[in-house]
């Protein structure tokens, strides 16, 4: 059963699986935050106080222009040199404060060297690309799958992602790092539990996700939503990677100045 806990930068999701019991019947969704939460002082603890039960997707986020309002941006260049020219005017959508599209926002406002007017939403990629649809927001940063609909509605325009790879329905789309800017925010998405779960508990949940994530209608499924990359990390791997994109969030949340952690 599905219970979502948004806001906070998915914060008050963590504190409910930290402070569930470790019987295994309730478990939860690791992304970039429970790197990041801390590190903004937003949570006493991070990955390391979670029990690790295998990772099995990278989620990449993209960035969108409006169609609608004010301005009509054709391409990423062109949002990025009026950006600079005008700071503080070109406004753009990000996830809630703390959550990886909200990380993403300032990682690719620190590189592009451009002021836009940042607005944190009240969750992720859906409010956002309601902003950009709606032409509320000039610009938007949001996970692909959540925008799909609107960007073939012609109600948004895909400038640019995130990632290593242009989407597979958009294969015209350049990333960022093609633009020049390496970007290197990614989200991985895995499952964790609560502390100190016993190993009986934790074995039997570590084999079912790693025969899921390997699953080929799974990976069929993330590649024809454009939004994500399909791949199996145990949990041991799992943590080494989140050690790794913590070096990279605090390097970016120190550049921001909005780094707690000490």
């Amino acid at each position: 059963m599905v219970v979502n806990k948004p806001g906070a930068g998915s914060s008050i999701g963590y504190r409910a699986i930290h402070d569930a019991k470790a019987d295994g019947y309730t478990i939860g969704i690791g992304m970039a935050t429970v790197v990041a939460n801390k590190l903004q002082g937003l949570l006493p603890y991070d990955f390391r106080e979670f029990t690790m039960l295998g990772a099995f997707q990278i989620a990449v986020p993209s960035v969108v222009a409006a169609t609608k309002g004010q301005r009509n941006f054709k391409t990423m260049q062109e949002a990025i040199d009026f950006a600079r020219a005008h700071p503080g005017e070109v406004s753009i959508a990000s996830g809630g404060k703390g959550q990886t599209w909200w990380i993403g926002c300032m990682e690719f406002q620190m590189l592009t060297k451009a002021k836009f007017n940042v607005i944190p939403q009240e969750g992720a990629g859906g409010y956002s690309i309601a902003q950009v649809a709606g032409g509320h927001t000039d610009l938007g940063i949001l996970g692909l799958a959540e925008g799909k609909s609107q960007i073939d509605a012609g109600n948004a325009r895909l400038l640019a992602t995130f990632g290593d790879r242009r989407p597979f329905a958009f294969p015209n789309v350049p990333t960022l790092k093609e633009l020049g800017y390496d970007v290197k925010v990614c989200s991985l998405v895995s499952a964790i539990g609560p502390p100190h779960m016993p190993k009986e508990v934790v074995e039997p949940l570590v084999k079912a996700i790693a025969i899921a994530a390997k699953e080929p209608d799974y990976r069929k499924f993330l590649e024809e939503r454009n939004n994500t990359i399909s791949l199996y990390l145990d949990p041991e791997e799992q943590f080494r990677k989140y050690l790794e994109q913590r070096e990279v969030f605090r390097a970016i949340l120190d550049k921001a100045g909005l780094l707690k952690e000490k």
